[in-house]
């Protein structure tokens, strides 16, 4: 079997097109923290990040981890110290009533990012293995309420597709 870039043709059934959009906003968050490292926030732009202290990976101190035992929100604004960001990491140094706690956080722990300065966020769907095997192991049978008081719409008629020369739009 020929191998793409690691996967076997058997690994390649399908696209997870959502993963792969969610390492391309966790790819972008990167490198905006990147330039916030090299060259600060620039104008009003402040970020609220929120992150899973349970995933694996997460460099709190105990003392947060015990305040926050499932998810974090930091913000990244007038104060804060040694970012520094890797390919899958980053760490930065925040004040907490006035003692510094250095936090390591990895992009896959992040749940959401905004920017409120311009209206801008990202949330990031759990990918919780745990949860899928729950699904995995529910009854076939177990009966789901039907939320909607209106009949289900009948499905459209596909049509083929029509190829429009662009030739008749040009002057």
């Amino acid at each position: 079997m020929t191998a793409l870039r690691g996967l076997t043709m058997a690994d390649w059934q399908s696209i997870d097109y959502g993963a792969r959009m969610h390492d391309a906003m966790r790819g972008l968050i990167a490198d905006l923290l990147r330039r916030v490292a090299a060259e600060g926030l620039p104008g009003e732009h402040h970020f609220f990040i929120s992150f899973d202290t349970r995933h694996p990976g997460v460099e709190i101190a105990d003392w947060l981890r015990d305040r926050y035992p499932e998810d974090m929100t930091i913000v990244l604004q007038h104060w804060f110290d040694g970012l520094e960001v890797e390919d899958d990491r980053f760490s930065v140094t925040l004040n907490f009533g006035d003692s510094p706690e250095t936090l390591v956080v990895p992009l896959r722990a992040l749940r959401t990012f905004v920017d409120p300065s311009v209206e801008f966020g990202l949330r990031f769907e759990e990918q919780d293995a745990d949860r899928d095997d729950e699904m995995d192991d529910m009854d076939e049978e177990a009966p789901f309420a039907d939320l909607s008081d209106e009949p289900e719409e009948e499905p459209r008629p596909r049509h083929e597709a029509e190829v429009v020369s662009l030739d008749k739009f040009r002057k």
